[in-house]
């Protein structure tokens, strides 16, 4: 199987049956986001205790692109620190505004590894649907926000 049929595999998979789907009961964070001009939208709650992400919530509309981000996003976030999620973040946003057929991901630096994240940079090749799988990191990013 081709490396970019393995990708393909792992967003239909992350869209078709979405990690952590749903809302948080109790004390949580909450942000949404929309990109218009193709009418995705992304939704996050966050419950965050001692500077880690103890868990997290998705629900969202929109293609297969923005909804397979945000299933593997917080699949990776659950059970990292903010410092790492705010790097894991940086590594993502980088790697998907780099064009120049490298991962520019520095292996050295902590959390860097994608993993399966690492399946949306075909995404580059289509200019116009990297804000797909940007909004549920653009979101994230407004959630960590507001942590106190």
């Amino acid at each position: 199987m081709a490396l970019d049929e393995l990708y393909r595999e792992v967003i239909l998979d992350h869209y078709r049956n979405p990690r952590r789907k749903g809302v948080l009961e109790g004390d949580h964070i909450h942000a949404e986001g929309q990109n218009p001009s193709c009418g995705d939208e992304f939704s996050l709650d966050l419950a965050v205790e001692d500077g880690k992400i103890v868990d997290a919530a998705i629900q969202g509309i929109g293609c297969s692109i923005s909804q397979a981000s945000g299933s593997m996003m917080a699949e990776a976030i659950v059970g990292k620190a903010l410092d790492e999620v705010t790097d894991l973040t940086h590594n993502f946003k980088l790697m998907m505004s780099i064009v120049d057929g490298e991962n520019p991901v520095d292996p050295d630096r902590p959390g860097s590894v994608l993993g399966d994240l690492e399946a949306l940079q075909g995404v580059r090749r289509f200019p116009v649907r990297i804000k797909c799988a940007d909004l549920p990191w653009t979101t994230l990013e407004d959630a960590l926000s507001q942590v106190g």
